[in-house]
């Protein structure tokens, strides 16, 4: 409401005004202002941060204009900007008694009451003077309401008020970018592919209701309808970035990768240069098996974000798939200085020390992530399974009774303790704990074949995995 400047009018120059208000306050003027005159040395006086001015000059302007409705909303906002609330909102109540619609007012009383915690009060009292506005005047007051909905952790009227905005107003920016977030948010994505749906039908160039309903579609993950609505949403406004990120994501889910590097290279084309569209194209590339242009893209999204130690994670395992063990660890080393309590990083350099035959330092790597997370299974099979290939039999079935104390009995520490037990010639033992394994976790067989494929020569393995499918 107030001026950022105080340029001359038609009552001359500011000065003048200020100084004829001066000799006004000191009773040696016999000339009163006119209340606009007033209305712009209230605002000046408050813009200056001078609030007890201010509200000194509302005080003489209400002994000339006490029918003002515009001067008491002037001196409402002034003791609302001085917290003193009470006073504010009686200053409100007398403007009303001149000014009963006066949507400036509605949403200061809306402020105060929020300001003073009364957010039920104020949901109250916006619903009510909504009845008596139209047109955008009540668009603004509904988009205020949803705003105190939110305050009060009311997601669910949120998303219901910002309907109603969308039903009068079919094109508000404001409303429909806060919908699209809001529907996934309270889990009301069905019925926002309706709203949209619908929208669309009535509005075909709605680009921001497509984008909803494109928005809606990828929610419940039903990836191509989201597509064909993004496409209708880029047809319409070819610079909506937004559409772009989301449809090359669909087209991820789906796993088109060429169709998602393409819409991600318009992305490129339209927008800034951003760090999560490397990532997703080195991602494309990564899935597409051309390791190499993959980390070009990884790279590039590091130099955007430099302190990302998840990029660098990625470009390591890229070089795994290559068994490029040395480079690998140097990406994982680089991820690990950025988060050095990431066990999974710790991990990883493990696993590449292990395929370069370096076990002592892998399992310095191992002791590392399992001390990290000690609740983690994975941390203890990385560790067990590293003590295995190391040949301590001994030490590997000691840590698999600490894994379990730590994490329960997990049919994976059978395997591994199966194993252990088979190569220190405990072959009774070993079949009882197989036992226990694939009975526990029948699926993950894999895990003790893997790690010594003669077992599978042994009579007794074969009989026992053999029994045990034939008795399933």
């Amino acid at each position: 409401m107030f001026e950022d400047d105080f340029n001359d009018d038609e009552w001359g120059p500011f000065e003048d005004t200020l100084h004829r208000y001066e000799q006004l306050k000191k009773g040696e003027s016999s000339t009163i202002l006119e209340e606009e005159e007033f209305e712009r040395v209230i605002e000046y006086f408050f813009s200056s941060s001078n609030e007890e001015q201010a509200l000194t000059a509302c005080e003489i302007a209400s002994t000339y204009y006490p029918f003002s409705a515009s001067i008491l909303l002037l001196k409402a906002e002034i003791l609302t900007q001085s917290q003193k609330y009470g006073q504010a909102l009686r200053a409100l109540d007398e403007m009303e008694q001149f000014d009963m619609r006066n949507l400036d007012a509605v949403l200061l009383r809306s402020d105060i009451l929020m300001s003073q915690f009364r957010q039920p009060q104020a949901a109250q009292w916006l619903e009510q003077q909504s009845e008596n506005f139209g047109g955008k005047d009540k668009v603004e007051i509904l988009l205020e309401l949803s705003d105190v909905y939110d305050e009060g952790e009311d997601f669910d009227a949120v998303f219901n008020t910002l309907k109603r905005v969308i039903q009068i107003e079919r094109r508000n920016e404001e409303a429909l970018q806060k919908i699209c977030f809001w529907a996934e948010f309270t889990g009301r994505l069905e019925e926002s592919v309706t709203i949209h749906t619908n929208l669309t039908d009535e509005d075909p160039y709605n680009a921001l209701a497509w984008f909803n309903l494109g928005a809606a579609y990828q929610g419940l993950k039903l990836y191509e309808k989201a597509i064909d609505s993004y496409q209708f949403c880029v047809a319409i406004d070819e610079k909506f970035e937004f559409a772009y990120r989301n449809m090359a994501d669909a087209f991820m889910r789906l796993r088109q990768y060429e169709p998602a590097l393409e819409v991600l290279e318009k992305h490129m084309e339209i927008g800034k240069p951003e760090d999560v569209i490397f990532e997703a194209m080195g991602y494309c590339w990564e899935k597409k098996k051309d390791y190499t242009r993959a980390r070009q893209y990884y790279r590039q999204a590091s130099q955007l974000s430099p302190q990302d130690d998840g990029i660098f994670y990625k470009i390591g395992e890229t070089y795994t798939r290559e068994k490029q063990w040395e480079k690998a660890i140097k990406s994982f080393s680089v991820a690990l200085h950025l988060d050095k309590d990431n066990a999974s990083y710790c991990m990883a350099i493990g696993n590449c020390l292990m395929e370069l035959n370096v076990k002592s330092e892998a399992l310095v790597c191992y002791l590392n992530a399992v001390r990290l997370k000690p609740d983690n299974k994975t941390t203890w099979v990385s560790l067990v399974r590293g003590l295995y290939l190391a040949g301590y039999y001994d030490e590997a079935i000691t840590q698999l009774q600490v894994a379990t104390d730590h994490c329960g009995e997990k049919g994976d520490f059978h395997y591994f303790h199966a194993a252990a037990l088979l190569e220190m010639g405990k072959a009774k033992e070993a079949l009882l704990q197989l036992e226990t394994a694939l009975e526990m976790a029948p699926k993950k067989l894999k895990l003790f074949t893997e790690l010594n494929p003669e077992f599978l020569m042994r009579p007794s393995v074969t009989d026992l995995i053999a029994k045990y499918r034939k008795k399933k």
